[in-house]
């Protein structure tokens, strides 16, 4: 088989919602459908992807260097030994010429190509990509359901309490058991005055609330929050200095004693292996949020997989980032702790796909060929659209 055609897109994924650090509105989303030459039902089989939120559209690196790469290629190149199509080569060829460092709007490009050729080559197989990424790269008996949290709990006008606590209850109602709040984009009397409000709603259960800093505590504020809210047993505290500060990290580990989870802004191999050196993670309790989506990839999310285990680390304390349907067919193949949820926000990509149920927080996978984009409808007529 061969790729025929890549067609490129943006779609607005834009609110008025505010975290710790940015507000979202002007966020969008790069989007991209390939298309083969294997028919199926009388038509070509197209392969989609997507970036995670938080990061903007990468349509000038996809334009320019990364999708020539791929569509001007010889077909051979990109087979692997039984003739299918190699994401692993692929990925090779479009990291061709690229120097090392220098992550963020490059590996957010190779991570939507990625996935759109997972998408393909789990739809030419005939099966959920869960399936084709266990019987690859797992045991060959991927997890039948997946661990989800809830997350939401932004700022936004005229966001107050209440509003915040029937958000809180929607979930609840959804399915959701673990919801996540974010702090860090008010002072900490206010923060905590949300935190006790939402736990309120938990029945006062701090181990069903994670929070979530996006990265813009200084070391002294990092660990003044986290004197405040330790009390209360937090499933995590998260992303709680800039990503790359791995001393800052490693500082606070030595005084918090409860879960901290990040990565969601550690974009490569080198860059979780240094968090893993020097950022003071603890195997037994913390959680490593790398995005697959957003960090080149699979293929580069296994590698990062397979440094952990030499590190003891095991796959359960990974929870990616992101909310989206190929992480979680990733945590089900992988046998991951989880994957994130925005059951709300960031549409139309956020969310799964609309036939996926929640119950006490855990979501089950259907059997649709691929990642299932042809199951989320109002994110499907997006994707079709870009090759009609």
């Amino acid at each position: 088989m061969k790729i025929v055609s890549a067609h490129e897109g943006v779609v607005p994924i834009s609110s008025s919602m505010r975290n710790a650090f940015i507000d979202f509105s002007a966020m969008d989303c790069s989007i991209l459908a390939l298309v083969s030459d294997v028919v199926i039902d009388g038509q070509p089989v197209v392969g989609y992807g997507f970036n995670s939120n938080g990061r903007y559209s990468a349509g000038e690196i996809l334009r320019r260097r990364i999708l020539p790469r791929l569509t001007e290629a010889d077909p051979e190149a990109l087979r692997a030994e039984d003739g299918q199509l190699s994401p692993s080569k692929a990925w090779d060829l479009m990291m061709r010429n690229e120097k090392p460092g220098g992550h963020g709007e490059r590996s957010v490009a190779v991570g939507v190509v990625d996935m759109a050729l997972h998408d393909l080559v789990s739809k030419i197989a005939g099966v959920p990509l869960y399936r084709w990424l266990s019987d690859q790269y797992g045991d060959g008996q991927p997890d039948s359901s997946v661990f989800v949290y809830a997350a939401g709990g932004y700022y936004a006008p005229g966001k107050g309490l209440r509003e915040l606590q029937d958000e809180m209850r929607g979930f609840l109602d959804a399915g959701y058991h673990v919801v996540k709040m974010k702090i860090g984009g008010a002072d900490l009397a206010d923060d905590l005055s949300r935190i006790e409000a939402v736990l309120e709603v938990l029945g006062g259960d701090g181990s069903r609330l994670a929070v979530d800093v996006n990265g813009k505590f200084d070391l002294a504020t990092a660990l003044e929050y986290g004197r405040a809210i330790e009390p209360y047993g937090l499933f995590w505290y998260e992303e709680v200095g800039d990503p790359l500060d791995y001393a800052l990290n490693a500082t606070l580990c030595e005084h918090y004693r409860h879960p901290i989870a990040t990565g969601e802004n550690l974009f490569s191999l080198q860059d979780a292996r240094n968090l893993i050196r020097h950022g003071g993670m603890r195997a037994d309790r913390d959680y490593i949020q790398v995005d697959p989506a957003l960090s080149y990839g699979l293929i580069e999310y296994l590698r990062i997989q397979d440094m952990l285990a030499q590190h003891g680390w095991s796959s359960r304390r990974c929870i990616p980032h992101g909310g989206h349907q190929f992480s979680l067919h990733i945590a089900a193949a992988l046998k991951l702790g989880g994957n994130e949820s925005y059951p709300g926000e960031f549409q139309p990509t956020g969310g799964f796909a609309d036939n996926v149920v929640v119950a006490n927080s855990r979501a089950s996978l259907g059997d649709q060929p691929g990642i299932g984009f042809e199951a989320k409808a109002n994110f499907y007529r997006v994707l079709r659209d870009l090759h009609r």
